[in-house]
């Protein structure tokens, strides 16, 4: 009954004797299989179904046609009886009930009473839902949580990040960009490490990022680098190039690509994750040599913040008291990008999309603003879609790259043809968006992002699904480790 209409007026009337309905949407965000809702408005005798909302299976919801004044409602959930802590409630002989209250034609909220509630001897609280009313997690539980996840990792290797079986892939740094460009679309995979047959080691990682710099600098007039050339030019050729571009040199004024940042099987995870964030990459290579000067190296595992999110996930299931900070609101904590409330600036603004924009700007702003996504929104700023850097693969499909113009593709077509290409990474369960609410524990949103493929989180609005922020693997870390 997903975006269907209750009509629950039954029995109320207004004096003139005409029903005056409001559309009231009621929201269970806590999960559970078989969610029903029940109240004043039905006369208890009904439990109206609620429905999932679409991409986020914890949070039901259903729409109400209501009449003015004041109303009781509770939620069935799972065969039990709840409320909503975070709305308003009452406590009555009946037991604790949510309230609301609708306003009508020269109507204004009266305080409550036994009369407008239909209840005897009763005792009310009203819970603000704003920001300022969710209690603040303390100096020191916040301290502990830290301490706690920092020995955690700092006890565990790399090594346990390694898979039971799986492969890795590597590329040979003398690959043509055309062909590398290709092997990473039909793996499935975002990036690879490059391997120097000429040097005998791993000497750095191409990744989405070295793709969109790619189709940019083809795109710019006057550039070097041609289509025809793209056939052969090398993955070596190109990180040399790029040197040029980011203006990395060495002491005597030559180009020289970024070095590789890998780690070894028994450093510990604090220490890797350090890397990735401090080096702002989406992975780094565990790589073995059991020689003293490193040569012979063998490729181990590609580490993430995820790999590691999930070891933290794992050993504190079962003993989440031990660290409160996880069942804090995640909008009561300093994690992510927020859009800024009406008189509020924000220093980090969110990016956002529309699907009409051309890919070009979609990718200059992914550059320009060092972000890995961008949630795709309507004219209601309502959650549609997501466009990450991972994306870009997608155009290796029949060779797209070389058969469009940057300017000339929109996001809703290059989501399209990556739909079509329908690549396994960054798909989970389905689905590309991947949503959580600000009421959202940091404990849940931590569950969700140690999921693979899952590297960020849109904040939507219950309901609506109007962005209110995004929350990155990187911010979780960032958060937990206090940088």
């Amino acid at each position: 009954m997903f975006g269907s209409t209750v009509d629950t007026s039954r029995g109320n009337s207004s004096a003139s004797g005409q029903q005056l309905l409001t559309p009231t949407r009621f929201v269970w965000p806590y999960g559970g299989r078989r969610v029903f809702l029940s109240g004043s408005f039905t006369r208890w005798t009904e439990n109206v179904p609620m429905s999932p909302l679409e991409g986020c299976p914890t949070v039901f919801q259903v729409i109400c046609n209501l009449t003015p004044g004041y109303h009781q409602y509770k939620f069935y959930v799972d065969g039990e009886w709840r409320h909503d802590e975070h709305q308003p409630f009452v406590n009555a002989n009946g037991g604790i009930m949510n309230t609301i209250f609708i306003t009508g034609p020269d109507m204004v909220p009266t305080a409550f009473s036994p009369s407008s509630m239909d209840v005897d001897d009763f005792s009310h609280r009203v819970a603000d839902p704003s920001q300022d009313s969710i209690p603040r997690i303390s100096a020191v539980d916040l301290e502990v949580s830290r301490h706690r996840i920092s020995v955690l990792l700092s006890t565990r290797t790399a090594y346990e990040l390694l898979p039971e079986s799986g492969k890795v892939i590597a590329l040979d740094v003398n690959l043509p960009v055309k062909q590398a460009f290709h092997i990473l679309y039909e793996q499935g995979i975002p990036l690879a490490p490059l391997w120097d047959f000429g040097k005998g080691q791993f000497v750095g990682v191409l990744g989405p990022l070295d793709f969109i710099l790619i189709l940019r600098e083809l795109g710019t007039h006057g550039s070097n680098l041609t289509e025809e050339e793209l056939e052969t030019h090398t993955v070596a050729a190109w990180k040399e190039g790029k040197a040029h571009i980011s203006r990395q040199y060495d002491g005597i004024g030559r180009p020289y690509p970024r070095p590789l940042v890998q780690a070894g099987p028994y450093d510990n995870l604090k220490d890797v994750a350090l890397k990735i964030l401090q080096n702002k990459v989406a992975a780094v290579p565990v790589i073995y040599s059991s020689l003293q000067d490193g040569s012979y190296p063998q490729l181990l595992h590609l580490a993430s913040l995820s790999g590691i999110l999930k070891c933290i996930c794992r050993y504190f299931r079962h003993s989440s008291s031990s660290l409160p900070i996880l069942q804090q609101p995640i909008c009561s904590i300093p994690l992510g990008t927020w859009v800024p409330r009406i008189g509020e600036s924000s220093s980090k603004p969110l990016a956002t999309l529309r699907p009409q924009a051309s890919l070009g700007s979609a990718l200059s702003l992914l550059v320009q603003a060092g972000v890995s996504s961008i949630p795709v929104v309507d004219d209601n700023d309502s959650l549609i879609d997501i466009y990450s850097r991972s994306d870009i693969t997608a155009l290796a499909k029949d060779k797209a790259y070389a058969q469009i113009h940057l300017d000339d593709m929109t996001v809703h077509q290059a989501l399209q043809l990556g739909q079509d290409a329908s690549p396994p990474y960054g798909i989970f369960n389905g689905q590309r968006c991947h949503m959580c609410l600000r009421s959202d524990s940091l404990g849940k949103v931590m569950e969700r992002l140690a999921n693979p493929g899952v590297r960020r989180l849109v904040i939507v609005e219950a309901g609506s699904k109007r962005v209110e922020g995004i929350i990155s693997l990187s911010d979780v870390f960032r958060f937990l480790l206090g940088l």
